[in-house]
């Protein structure tokens, strides 16, 4: 899929700047119930101790630190704003009583080979309370030698002794949040962070033999245009990180209350999006970057463009991941994980998640069990996502039906995506094309009965 982004379209882009899921799951979490309790997940969580083959695969853990200096305006994470630092020591004494009663549901020394910090800004803890995390967290897992461990970084919160403590950590990969270089737009959204600083950040990451670090960059946001963001995209593929993730602004103030803080009438227009978007694939590609999927990039060496090449790719609630598809344990208010044929969600504000584990009960609050037409349609999906093709063998063999008969409906869908050149569908299955790759949410989202059935959409960002 070598496809040059100059063959993409701006009418492609166009046609297809409609809003979507991100397929990080499916069914995708706003289809999520109440009736899923906390027993459930228990439930699932003891019969991953018992199952001999689940207890041997390495889990995925996700640690969710929702505390931030201060507000940036796009931001629709879950999130605690505050200068108060001494509030962590006790999130932190909740996260070990969570992570005891998992233990106490399939035991100690579980084999960990993918550990991510997330938040808000992780960097919002101390080198000694990130310590006491990853202390904590060994006392009760088993981590593998060559797994990745990975934090998000706000880069006005580090220096070069934080990115030492974290190295003696165990964090080998680390993700910076920038958006945008531009002055003006960092004003707009209440995020000031000089690219001198970001600079200096990854050059002593690199000088500190972290394995791959990732740059954020949102387009979309107010004040942007076309002409700025190339030069952001300039002093970007200067700064050369090992992957860069490219995500679009989505503007739902209705949701998320700081975007009421951006004046709506700065935001660029769609034609100025695309063009952004356009432009971004073609300076990116230009710099040597391989398009990964849907809004990643990476160099041709890194271990994410390495998974692609070999068909290696698999998706979780972080996104892209080289690591095999595995349970995913989610600490941490808000936190979603996935066990077994199971998904759930921590409780979304800090008092509810706190006095559910001082009642001693696991904070899950929402989830899901899949029927088997979830099983089927989510192996179809994240086989588009991140190996681009769907065998029919394959999944006629480990689901056994009949997948032409099983999608009918779907595959005549599809013919409307092969007539423009996003798909192939031959005897064998369903093969994405190089341009198609670029639109692979609108290819999977033909698989989505729940989307197919209500096209309520507006919830999701733009696939594009």
């Amino acid at each position: 899929m070598n496809v040059s982004a100059q063959t993409v379209s701006d009418d492609l882009l166009r046609r297809f700047d409609v809003p979507g899921p991100r397929y990080t799951s499916f069914p995708t979490a706003d289809r999520f119930v109440e009736a899923f309790t906390a027993v459930d997940y228990a439930q699932a969580l003891s019969q991953r101790r018992s199952g001999v083959a689940a207890r041997s695969l390495p889990l995925s853990i996700y640690v969710h630190i929702p505390f931030c200096e201060s507000l940036c305006y796009y931001c629709a994470c879950n999130k605690i704003i505050t200068r108060h630092h001494e509030r962590a020591a006790p999130y932190l004494r909740y996260l070990e009583r969570e992570v005891e009663l998992h233990t106490q549901q399939m035991g100690k020394g579980q084999p960990i080979s993918q550990l991510h910090l997330g938040g808000g800004s992780p960097t919002f803890l101390t080198d000694e309370e990130l310590g006491q995390l990853m202390a904590m967290l060994r006392r009760n897992f088993h981590f593998a030698a060559a797994a990745e461990y990975s934090i998000e970084i706000d880069p006005r919160t580090v220096d070069v002794g934080r990115l030492d403590a974290l190295a003696r950590l165990g964090f080998n990969r680390l993700s910076f949040g920038v958006q945008d270089f531009d002055l003006a737009v960092q004003k707009a959204v209440h995020r000031l962070q000089p690219a001198a600083q970001v600079f200096a950040m990854v050059e002593a990451a690199r000088n500190r033999g972290f394995e791959s670090v990732n740059v954020d960059l949102i387009y979309g946001l107010p004040r942007q245009s076309p002409e700025s963001f190339d030069r952001t995209l300039v002093q970007i593929t200067s700064l050369r990180p090992d992957r860069v993730a490219l995500y679009a602004y989505a503007h739902l103030p209705e949701r998320f209350k700081p975007q009421r803080r951006i004046d709506a009438a700065e935001l660029p227009s769609g034609a100025a999006k695309v063009a952004m978007l356009s432009r971004s694939l073609t300076a990116l590609r230009a710099a040597g970057y391989v398009y990964v999927g849907m809004d990643h990039f990476a160099l041709p060496e890194d271990a994410l463009a390495v998974a692609k090449r070999q068909g290696r790719l698999h998706r979780n609630f972080q996104g892209y991941s080289t690591q095999p598809d595995c349970d995913l344990i989610g600490l941490g208010v808000s936190s979603i994980g996935r066990v077994g044929a199971t998904y759930s969600q921590n409780a979304k504000t800090m008092d509810e998640y706190c006095d559910l584990l001082d009642q001693g009960q696991l904070p899950v609050v929402r989830g899901l069990a899949l029927t088997r037409d979830d099983l089927v349609r989510r192996a179809v999906i994240m086989a588009l996502m991140c190996q681009g093709q769907v065998q029919f063998e394959s999944i006629n063999l480990s689901y056994l039906i009949d997948f032409r008969t099983y999608f009918t409906n779907e595959l005549q869908s599809m013919q409307s995506l092969v007539e423009q050149g996003l798909a192939v569908v031959d005897e064998a299955g369903i093969q994405v094309t190089a341009q198609g790759w670029f639109f692979v949410r609108a290819v999977a989202m033909v698989f989505d009965r729940y989307l197919q059935a209500d096209r309520t959409r507006a919830r999701f960002s733009k696939i594009i």
